[in-house]
């Protein structure tokens, strides 16, 4: 079963009644948009996972939808296939991706604070180094072509470098696994990079050295 909103208060009504196993939300929505009404329902503890609508192409508007705590987002427009792919994918995997921390083995990403630790110890990125993280754990497991990352990261064609990307990429590697243990980013060559990490409780996972 499916409900439609066709207001931001309506959505907002809606998730606040009823339990759904997930939420496609537009951005822009009249009355009270997008964002606004996402707010509220992580402020108010709906966890449900959530993928956001938007006609906006800049990255800083997709960059607003995830800090809102949506799990994805699709611009517009979309193709029907694409968007019920994504969002059998955040059903898959929503035991736990809705949260604000995202844990992988010795990995843990607080979204919220837009902060990282491995093994406990917090790992200090910029701010391109941790969309870049960012991106790929809430895609853990799926591969991302460069220029996807690459979307994410500039909003003028000018400044996407692949190089660049590649940089990022190796200085990633170098603070989150100095001791070439955990190897948390997969290159697959050709096609893109994957985050290799199981999703779990660090608790459950080696604790590394003490």
């Amino acid at each position: 079963d499916q409900d439609r909103a066709f207001d931001g208060e309506e959505a907002h009504f809606l998730a606040d009644t009823e339990p759904y196993d997930a939420v496609v939300l537009d951005i822009g929505l009249p009355q009270m948009d997008g964002i606004s009404v996402l707010e509220r329902w992580r402020r108010d503890g709906r966890n449900m996972p959530v993928l956001i609508l938007t006609a906006r192409d800049r990255w800083s508007d997709k960059v607003s939808g995830i800090d809102a705590g949506a799990d994805d987002y699709v611009t517009k427009p979309f193709h029907m296939e694409e968007l019920l792919a994504r969002v059998r994918a955040l059903l898959r995997r929503s035991g736990g991706w809705s949260e604000s921390v995202l844990r992988f083995a010795a990995l843990e990403m607080d979204t919220r604070a837009q902060q990282v630790t491995v093994h406990g110890q917090v790992v200090e990125l910029t701010a391109y180094e941790y969309r870049v993280l960012e991106y790929l754990a809430i895609h853990a497991g799926e591969v991302i072509a460069k220029h996807v990352l690459l979307d994410h990261l500039y909003d003028e064609d000018t400044d996407r470098d692949p190089n660049i990307l590649e940089v990022f990429i190796k200085r990633l590697r170098n603070k989150l696994d100095p001791d070439k243990t955990l190897q948390p980013i997969e290159t697959l060559r050709g096609r893109g990079y994957r985050l290799a990490l199981e999703r779990g409780n660090p608790s459950q996972a080696d604790e590394g050295p003490a």
